[in-house]
């Protein structure tokens, strides 16, 4: 089985073009798969039933695995038996009988407007005040947050944004998104005048200390920034903002969302933005507008 379970892999990565994550997550769901067949001594695909799929199921659920994580290795799952159905090394697909738990679609939590303005807002006082090797991370950290909240991008796509994705004349920035899929997305003076400033008072010097690889955004050693790096850049600057509520940087990518729609954007123009294939995915947003647009008559309405 574990050799099946590499060739499926492969086939994500090449035939699928499937992101290093999802792969990452796809591979932990069917390897506690296959060690549940393992105890049971089935090693043919053909030797599977639709039960033993149910019980893996069922162990799950025993061991507190969230409805959501449990959705995702059904899904797991059942792309793993169609490949093994499609390249003949099974007959069928033990998992198409299994029913998917109906999951309820939360709402993400979004900032104001006003909660934006106040975390790049207490940049001012601080640059104005800093020793010129903190002054040039302030410019950093403030570019990246300026990038994140103009274009809505993830952070998987703003760590590996280089310097020439920027069409600066066409005020726009190139996209790698989730399966190298490339799209153009429009960006604003105000994030480009940041960009700027940083490029000239901080990058050229971080770039001498490392191997930047063309990366837009460094960190102190000269190398591209980790996810891990922006998360704390995120969590940093909402504090010092006195925001208590949940933020990190995909935060910033439903603000985005939320404030376009709010303005009176048009739905496909922002799944286009945040590069969602199907249209349903950027549709929760329009629930949040919603939820905006009952705040306001609950807090206007001499009835409300």
């Amino acid at each position: 089985m574990n050799r099946y379970c590499e060739d499926y892999f492969h086939f994500l990565a090449l035939e699928k073009n499937a992101s290093r994550n999802t792969i990452a997550s796809y591979r932990l769901d069917i390897s506690r798969y296959l060690r549940f067949l393992e105890l049971r001594e089935i090693r043919q695909p053909d030797d599977i039933t639709e039960e033993h799929a149910a019980e893996f199921l069922g162990t799950l659920r025993t061991a507190g695995l969230s409805p959501r994580s449990v959705t995702r290795c059904i899904s797991s799952l059942n792309g793993f038996h169609k490949f093994l159905v499609g390249e003949g090394f099974a007959l069928k697909n033990p998992m198409e009988g299994i029913d998917v738990p109906r999951l309820e679609r939360s709402l993400p939590d979004v900032l104001s407007q006003a909660e934006v303005e106040a975390i790049l807002n207490q940049f001012d006082g601080e640059l104005e005040h800093a020793v010129e090797k903190k002054k040039r991370l302030l410019l950093r950290d403030r570019a990246i947050l300026e990038v994140l909240y103009a274009t809505g991008m993830r952070v998987s796509e703003l760590i590996i944004l280089k310097q020439r994705d920027l069409l600066e004349t066409e005020e726009t920035v190139r996209v790698f998104g989730k399966g190298s899929k490339e799209r153009l997305v429009p960006i604003g003076k105000s994030a480009l005048r940041w960009i700027e400033r940083y490029r000239t008072g901080c990058r050229r010097e971080l770039e001498k200390k490392g191997e930047g690889q063309d990366a837009l955004f460094l960190n102190a050693r000269g190398r591209p920034m980790t996810r891990m790096a922006i998360w704390k850049i995120v969590q940093a600057y909402t504090k010092k903002a006195g925001i208590a509520k949940e933020v990190h940087p995909h935060t910033f990518r439903h603000s985005f969302a939320t404030h376009l729609l709010e303005g009176g954007a048009d739905l496909r123009a922002v799944q286009e933005m945040l590069g969602h294939s199907d249209i349903s995915t950027t549709q929760i947003y329009t629930h949040i507008d919603r939820e905006y647009l009952k705040e306001v008559h609950r807090t206007y309405h001499p009835r409300g």
